[in-house]
């Protein structure tokens, strides 16, 4: 029996995709990896809905992270950083190491953040060069409203950077990045994209070419610029890892053939399933459901139940990895993926997997459950 992987990454991957991985390598400066760079190119631009330049590096997510702070600022530049979990703190984080003078504007757990309140702190110091946000908090389970919270910010400050982190959001819900005026938006292959981890893509605005002409913090691995100029060649700067290329050229054909506005209704679909069913079980959901996001459920650990003894029986007795929670939700919550390649019969499975795990450790479903 094939393991029920329900983590909001990296995700499973079609048996297609994956052997497409096995093929034998190439000459990364060749020709058949231009024609490669250049599909995958062209295919992110149509799934982020962009005309910006959209660049590809070998890297985890928290790299695209460092590259958005490394290509835009400079030491001591002002930085509101809008955070709701652990990878909002990320974010920050990062910003602080590179000497970025980073303001948190943070909201609580299980919660989205409040447009008019990122318009406020914005009001009260026009020093910020850069607002920081992310999109879709997987430690949470919570989808920020972005293009509320990108427009409140333009209504303060037309020409400040938006940074946005949409590791596990882009390619599963809906962003518009120029319809909503983003400069550097980035995410990460082993999410929605349905390939393994290693590849990092970002799109860049002229707003955040020109920043990158004056930023000052030291780069050279994630330097835009020569991605850019390498690129233009059909290139890569460094050498990429090309498995995780040809996975995401053909896994690009499947999604752009299924189309945009399909997966983001299919995401929808499941993400509601998912509620609904954790629900049906007695289970308390940790975001309010106006704001829960459509690629990860965070469910709350009933009292009385050991979090990660429930994880560990889920995993070896029913075949079934949920992910734990981060920081401060450590063994409070668990979290229920649901984006990339799944079915509702894969939730379902998990469900039936928990309304036969909780009791053994403490819960008894309520009658609600029955169906």
């Amino acid at each position: 029996m094939s393991v029920n992987l329900r983590i909001p990454g990296p995700t499973p991957c079609d048996e297609d995709v994956l052997k497409a991985m096995s093929r034998q390598m190439i000459n990364h400066r060749g020709p058949e990896f231009r024609e490669i760079l250049g599909r995958i190119t062209v295919g992110l631009q149509e799934m982020f809905e962009t005309k910006n330049d959209v660049l590809t590096m070998t890297s985890a997510g928290t790299g695209a992270l460092e590259s958005a702070v490394v290509n835009t600022l400079s030491p001591d530049d002002r930085v509101l950083c809008v955070s709701i979990g652990v990878f909002g703190d990320r974010f920050a984080d990062i910003g602080t190491t590179y000497g970025a003078s980073v303001e948190k504007l943070s909201f609580p757990q299980g919660t989205a953040a409040d447009p008019a309140a990122v318009a406020d702190a914005l009001k009260k110091d026009a020093s910020f060069k850069a607002v920081m946000v992310t999109h879709n908090e997987t430690s949470t389970g919570v989808t920020n409203d972005l293009g509320a919270i990108a427009k409140a910010i333009r209504g303060v400050r037309p020409d400040i950077l938006i940074l946005v982190d949409a590791i596990s959001s882009l390619g599963s819900v809906p962003l518009p990045i120029d319809a909503w005026d983003l400069d550097v938006v980035f995410t990460g292959s082993q999410k929605g994209w349905m390939v393994p981890p290693g590849m990092a893509m970002v799109a860049v605005s002229k707003r955040a070419w020109a920043a990158a002409e004056t930023a000052r913090i030291p780069r050279y691995y994630f330097d835009y610029k020569k991605a850019k100029s390498y690129l233009e060649k059909g290139e890569t700067p460094w050498t990429p890892a090309v498995s995780v290329y040809f996975a995401m050229d053909v896994a690009l054909v499947k999604l752009r053939k299924e189309g945009l506005a399909n997966i983001h209704a299919r995401h929808a679909k499941l993400g509601q399933f998912t509620r609904d069913g954790v629900k049906a079980l007695g289970l308390q959901l940790l975001a309010d459901e106006r704001v829960a996001s459509n690629t990860v459920t965070a469910v709350r650990v009933p009292d009385g139940v050991d979090g990660p003894e429930l994880n560990k029986l889920m995993r070896t007795e029913y075949n079934t990895v949920l992910a734990g929670g981060q920081g401060p939700l450590t063994g409070k919550i668990f979290r229920i993926g649901h984006l990339g390649l799944v079915s509702q019969p894969d939730l379902q499975a998990c469900l039936d997997a928990l309304k036969l795990a909780l009791p053994r450790v403490g819960f008894t479903p309520t009658a609600a459950a029955a169906r």
